[in-house]
């Protein structure tokens, strides 16, 4: 085991693989490496003949794309100078390779049937010098920033001449894939003067310059195509944006392929067949349907990447353990990449430990990594509650929590109501009463981990989250003596200006928290702000500027507020990155934050320091 440690830089020793593409006997797929040194993520595309077993790379590019033909390759490449990003073709057996366009903001990039056409999907905005300006909402959106009148813009990119031969443009949110000759384009419904965002679409077929509307007002949107029939997932209408998504075709008619009871996370429409991935009590599992749906991959891990061709799917696997590898799939499953093998042969990594526990009128999940320790040693416990509400913990890679559990600490987790991966009564429980049932459903968690492991010490439990998880750290504290002290990353504590501030305030808080936010008194009730005065353990809140899901006042107010009243209380606040800066962040920010991680819960925890001197912090992690 020597040579390597979990700290906070091990992050940077792995290879991540994404955006899977198969086609035929070749893959293609992103694999980006860490550069602490220039702090930057530099991509590579990997292409490789699973036939003959080569393999052929693709400096500083990513968003690969195989040709039905399998002849050429259409990848990315950022222009850092002029801030713009180009498009690049490739012949496949030479890797000789052409600039097709420049553009300064592209989202996605599809290949016609005829290999020879792309259909360039971006956005277009003001772009003042001085200003931003909207008339809509949202009018920010996190990870894409201020919205300044975007416009969702369709180009048909001739490869060969590299000519732009259509262009037209859509609402902002819209987007579309080939249909044949055709673009199918889904457009959020607009009820009420704003746009229905993550509950209703229209949808609608384009071509040479005419439309036809396919669907008005639906529940589901276009997300595949093989030229004869579309493949559309979500439902025929919702009520909540919290429901299920379910799987139907259309080819004329609707026919349905897959109607629950699970949520359908991915799918892939290929030779009239449907490839789908369903999250399940922690894990996430391939189906296929061939006229009949059945789980075709199933067990102890979590698939987060499909693409199919030919009767075969290529699939992104990670575990409880393991960072995420590519596998093939056509009728047994058979690991494709090791890159990050060498690496977890010399760290030590924990299973989780599953149980089952009542709460109330509900089964509820559990798990916890179970440190290293002596006969006699007892060990501090730190609670991690994911994202959400409708998030879902299990068999999936989690960083902090290897890390942890490295550092001697137990680890534990639940999947309290309102996760996914079960039925969608679980999922909807939560609505209205966040921070109420869940909450206890995490408790009642804590106390079966209790009886589990004697060894665990309830003088000394923490609890994190990110998001929800740090709505619920925020909650946690406000509620619950047991805990002695909390990192709350990117949370709520104020449910009103949640709905008024964020961009998804508007749709999202109305459902979760309740209608009529200026009269409902949820929005006060379930609030962590107006039960500050409870809190008796120090809380570090991490924040980053650029979170527009989850924005800075949230957490800048419990701070202000704790401060006031004399509580111990601590913020850092990222200068850039979006909501989900924990992984998304510059490799040293991630770093950074990493370090506050396990510092904060050393000096609380097992040293009972007082205070948190952040600038010692971060010069021990520089040593």
């Amino acid at each position: 085991m020597s040579g390597i440690e979990w700290n906070e830089k091990t992050f940077s020793r792995f290879a991540y693989v994404n955006d899977p593409r198969i086609k035929g006997s070749r893959i293609a797929y992103t694999l980006t490496k860490v550069n602490m040194k220039d702090n930057k993520y530099e991509s590579t595309v990997v292409v490789e003949d699973i036939g003959k077993g080569s393999r052929r790379f693709i400096e500083n590019a990513s968003m690969p794309r195989l040709s039905p033909d399998g002849r050429k390759i259409a990848f990315t490449r950022p222009n850092e100078e002029k801030k713009e990003t180009e498009v690049w073709v490739a012949e496949l057996e030479t890797l000789s390779a052409k600039k097709v366009l420049s553009a300064k903001n592209i989202r996605s990039l599809q290949w016609n049937d005829d290999s020879r056409r792309l259909l360039v999907v971006g956005f277009k905005r003001h772009d003042d010098e001085d200003f931003v300006f909207d008339d809509d909402v949202p009018f920010w959106f996190d990870g894409m920033g201020f919205l300044d009148g975007e416009k969702t813009t369709f180009w048909v990119l001739d490869t060969e001449s590299e000519e732009i031969i259509e262009e037209f443009e859509k609402p902002r949110f819209s987007s579309g894939l080939w249909h044949g000759d055709s673009i199918v384009i889904n457009v959020p419904h607009r009820e009420n003067g704003k746009p229905a965002l993550f509950k209703f679409y229209d949808i609608i077929l384009w071509k040479d310059g005419n439309e036809e509307k396919l669907f008005e007002r639906v529940s589901f949107e276009a997300v595949d195509s093989d030229g004869k029939a579309i493949l559309l997932r979500g439902r025929r209408e919702k009520k909540f944006i919290s429901e299920h998504d379910w799987l139907y075709l259309w080819d004329g008619e609707l026919k349905p392929v897959y109607e629950g009871p699970l949520d359908v996370w991915g799918a892939k429409l290929t030779g009239g067949k449907v490839y789908f991935l369903t999250p399940d009590s922690g894990r996430v599992n391939l189906w296929l349907w061939d006229g009949k749906a059945e789980r075709v991959v199933a067990g102890d891990h979590w698939i987060y990447g499909l693409d199919a061709s030919n009767g075969k799917a290529l699939l992104l696997i990670m575990t409880a353990t393991r960072i995420g590898e590519l596998y093939l799939y056509d009728g047994e499953l058979k690991q494709v990449t090791d890159y990050n093998g060498p690496i977890f042969a010399k760290l030590k990594t924990f299973e989780p430990r599953h149980f089952r526990f009542r709460s109330k009128d509900m089964e509820i999940d559990g798990w916890y990594l179970k440190p290293e320790l002596k006969e006699d040693e007892k060990a501090p416990v730190i609670v991690f509650v994911h994202g959400g509400p409708k998030g879902m913990y299990g068999h999936r890679f989690v960083y902090e929590m290897q890390l942890m559990a490295n550092k001697g600490y137990y680890v534990v987790y639940v999947n309290p109501r309102g996760s996914d991966g079960y039925d969608e009564d679980f999922a909807l429980r939560v609505l209205e009463r966040t921070g109420l049932e869940d909450f206890e459903d995490i408790m009642a968690g804590i106390e079966e981990f209790f009886k589990l492991e004697p060894q665990a010490d309830r003088e000394r439990v923490g609890i994190t989250g990110i998001s929800y998880g740090g709505f619920m750290t925020n909650w946690a504290l406000t509620q619950s003596d047991l805990f002695k002290a909390g990192i709350s990353e990117n949370g709520i504590s104020y449910w009103l200006t949640s709905y008024a501030f964020s961009d998804i305030g508007l749709w999202f808080d109305v459902e979760v928290i309740g209608p009529n936010p200026l009269e409902n008194e949820n929005f006060r009730k379930l609030s962590p702000l107006f039960y500050a005065k409870n809190v008796k353990a120090p809380i570090l809140l991490i924040h980053s500027l650029e979170d527009y899901r989850c924005p800075l006042d949230q957490s800048l107010m419990f701070y202000n507020v704790l401060k006031d009243l004399g509580k111990e209380a601590y913020i850092a606040v990222f200068k850039k990155g979006p909501h989900g800066h924990s992984i998304r962040g510059s490799p040293k920010h991630r770093a950074k934050r990493y370090r506050l991680f396990i510092e904060f819960f050393e000096r609380k925890l097992r040293k009972y320091e007082e205070g948190f001197d952040v600038e010692k912090v971060l010069k021990g992690g520089e040593e």
